[in-house]
C-alpha cells in the first residue's frame, strides 16, 4: 500500500547538518477536503536558504520546527481535485516540502504547461532561482551596456542565470567558482567572459579577479560573502551596485565570522542592497514573460543536477552547503511522465 514518505526536522542542527538532524518517516496518504487538492510530488528542490530555517533563531520567513515537514519548492501532479479551479492530471508548482503527497487549498499554486518547458525549469531558470537572479540583477544591479558584472557561485542556479543576463544586456560577465570543471562550464556553455576558480587561486584571488575585471567592478551580485566579498569589495567601482542575495560561507556557522572593511561602501558610495525574492512573486509573470522565451530560444542555458528518490534529500542537502553540486540541486521523487 502507497504511503507518504516525508523528511521531516528532527533536531536543529549545530554548525554543518548531519544525517541525525532529519528523520524518514512514512504517514497515511491524507484525502483531499472540500476546496482542496491531493498532489503527488514529481520534482523537489533543494536551495541553500532551507539552512536558514533549520534553526531557532528568528529569520525572514516561519523556520522549520522539529517535527516537522522540511521545507522546499515542489512540481506535483494533482491525483485528486475538490477544487473547481484544478483537474486531476494538472501539474503545479507549490512549496509543499519534503513529502510524496501533499494536500493544499490552491492558495499560491501555479500551473505549468510542460509543452512550453520541461517541468523541473518551474523550480530553476523559470521558477525561484531564475527570478532571484531576473530581480536581482535588473531591479537592484540595473546593468548598464558595457558595464562588468562579476557573480559569485556563478555555475549555480542563481549565478548561471546572473551572468546569461548580464550578457543578454551588453555588460562582461565575470563568474567566480570552485573547480576547473566549473570554470569551463561557466566561460564554455553559458559564454561568461571569464571565470576566477577561487579554489585554485587561494590566496592570489584579489589578483585573479582584478586581471578578470581589468576596469573595476560595477555590479557585485553577492551569493557567497566571506574571503570572496573581501576580495571583490576593494575593486568596486564608485557607485557600484551589490544585490546581496545570499551568504552560504556563513549558513554553517556557529559564529559569526569578522567582516569586510565597510568604510569602502560610504567612501566608493555604494549601493547594497538585501532582497529575499519571496517578497517579490506578484512580479512572477513579468518574470517569466521577458525570460521565459529567452530560455525557450536558447539564449540562456541550464544545468540541473539530479539526485532520485526522497531518501536521498538529506545527503543531497549536506552536499548542496559544501558546493558538492553541479546546477541546480533537484530530487526526483517520482517518475516524470512528461520526460521520454
Amino acid at each position: 500500500m502507497a504511503t507518504n514518505r516525508q523528511v521531516v526536522l528532527k533536531s536543529y542542527p549545530v554548525g554543518e547538518p548531519t544525517a541525525a538532524n532529519f528523520e524518514i518517516k512514512d504517514a497515511p496518504i491524507p484525502e483531499p477536503a472540500d476546496g482542496q487538492i491531493l498532489a503527488r510530488t514529481i520534482w523537489l528542490s533543494l536551495d541553500p536558504y532551507m539552512r536558514g530555517r533549520m534553526s531557532e533563531r528568528k529569520g525572514y520567513a516561519d523556520n522549520v520546527k522539529p517535527g516537522q515537514v522540511m521545507v522546499a519548492g515542489t512540481v506535483s501532479q494533482v491525483v485528486k481535485s475538490k477544487n473547481k479551479d484544478f483537474h486531476e492530471g494538472d501539474y503545479v508548482a507549490d512549496y509543499a516540502g519534503w513529502q510524496s503527497y501533499s494536500l493544499s487549498n490552491g492558495m499560491g499554486v501555479r500551473k505549468l504547461d510542460p509543452a512550453r518547458a520541461p517541468l523541473s525549469t518551474a523550480l530553476s531558470v523559470l521558477g525561484m532561482p531564475g527570478m532571484t537572479a531576473w530581480y536581482g540583477l535588473n531591479k537592484i544591479g540595473r546593468p548598464k551596456a558595457g558595464e562588468t558584472v562579476v557573480v559569485s557561485a556563478a555555475s549555480g542556479a542563481v549565478g548561471s542565470v546572473v551572468g546569461q543576463l548580464a550578457r543578454l544586456a551588453g555588460c562582461r560577465a565575470v563568474g567566480i567558482a570552485g573547480g576547473k570543471d566549473k570554470c569551463d562550464y561557466v566561460t564554455g556553455e553559458l559564454g561568461f567572459d571569464a571565470c576566477v576558480d577561487y579554489k585554485a587561486e587561494g590566496k592570489n584571488l584579489f589578483a585573479a579577479i582584478r586581471a578578470a575585471c581589468p576596469k573595476g567592478i560595477d555590479i557585485y551580485f553577492e551569493n557567497v560573502g566571506g574571503d570572496i566579498l573581501n576580495a571583490v569589495i576593494g575593486q568596486m567601482n564608485d557607485f557600484g551596485r551589490i544585490p546581496l542575495c545570499g551568504m552560504i560561507s556563513q549558513y554553517n556557522a556557529t559564529e559569526l565570522p569578522a567582516g569586510p572593511n565597510w568604510s569602502l561602501l560610504l567612501v566608493k558610495r555604494l549601493l547594497v542592497q538585501g532582497f529575499i525574492v519571496s517578497d517579490h512573486f506578484a512580479r512572477m509573470g513579468e518574470f517569466i514573460a521577458e525570460v521565459g522565451p529567452a530560455v525557450q530560444g536558447g539564449k540562456i542555458k541550464y544545468r540541473e543536477d539530479v539526485v532520485k528518490g526522497i531518501d536521498k534529500a538529506p545527503e543531497a542537502f549536506m552536499g548542496l552547503l559544501k558546493g558538492k553540486n553541479f546546477g541546480k540541486l533537484l530530487v526526483q521523487v517520482a517518475d516524470d511522465p512528461t520526460r521520454k
